[in-house]
């Protein structure tokens, strides 16, 4: 057997090595707010979020509206269970986009904690409003958000990534601790979709979450590394959402979206008409 001074010379040789590595993953680059390649607009498109075998949990709306150079965005999803999941991110695209703020609810059976998200990016203020232990808390703390904070507005930066370029995005992750980690962004190439008789193609984007620091190191021997995240992309000069999955919130499950279209009743007007 080990004798208790080995094990405690390998129990703090580990130690050392783990915050080496843990300064080491800290001391990246900053990243820079992605350019403004293709400019928002007004929008409105209907989602349903579907588990990967297919049942469906929630039917949604993204909304979006641009004024001048500020646009904000809201994506809400209505679940059959009662539940809610409401995002509004503000944000500026004049040469960059940058997050002014955002704002998320999410409550009901479907999330293990409901929270009340929101974050004010001038003043680096971010308030928690969550519930722990049956009792209502609210938490606020300052920040030095980085300028490529990308909660609410990633589908949007995604839109505007160059053609076979990597990108590395900022996400407040918040459990309700708070805690900034990157998203590394890679096009895994392209893949057929059908629109009718019409074959299209689009770009699928892998997004990984690299948490940084100890917990990074240690989150996949702990079985704690958060899944990828899978997002296709319409191509072209007007590009557009097409389909996710991934979790909906940091420590979800895994859920996929994708747009859907109106279902009109089977009478027409021409029908209607004629009787």
């Amino acid at each position: 057997m080990m004798s208790r001074t080995v094990r405690r010379f390998w129990s703090t040789a580990l130690a050392v090595a783990l915050l080496r590595a843990a300064a080491f993953a800290g001391a990246t680059t900053p990243t820079q707010p992605v350019a403004v390649r293709h400019s928002e607009g007004l929008v409105h498109g209907f989602l349903v979020l579907q588990t990967l075998a297919g049942e469906t949990l929630a039917h949604g709306d993204l909304t979006q509206v641009a004024r001048g150079d500020r646009v904000t965005s809201q994506l809400v999803f209505h679940f059959k269970d009662g539940s809610l999941y409401d995002e509004t991110a503000v944000y500026s695209q004049r040469g960059n986009f940058r997050l002014l703020s955002d704002h998320l609810i999410h409550k009901g059976p479907a999330f293990e904690r409901p929270m009340d998200i929101s974050i004010n990016v001038s003043l680096g203020r971010v308030t928690v409003r969550y519930t722990e232990d049956g009792k209502e808390k609210v938490s606020t703390e300052r920040l030095n958000l980085p300028p490529d904070l990308a909660n609410g507005m990633t589908l949007t930066l995604l839109k505007n990534m160059r053609s076979g370029a990597p990108m590395t995005l900022s996400v407040l992750a918040v459990t309700p601790k708070l805690r900034v980690v990157k998203l590394a962004i890679t096009a895994q190439g392209e893949e057929s979709f059908s629109v009718g008789e019409s074959s299209r193609k689009a770009t699928h984007y892998v997004v990984k979450v690299e948490m940084g620091g100890v917990n990074g190191l240690l989150a996949p021997l702990l079985g704690k590394e958060p899944p990828d995240i899978h997002v296709w992309i319409l191509g072209g000069p007007a590009p557009a959402f097409l389909k996710a999955e991934g979790p909906l919130f940091y420590g979800g499950p895994i859920w996929r979206i994708e747009l859907i279209s109106p279902v009109w009743p089977r009478t027409s007007v021409a029908a209607d008409a004629k009787h």
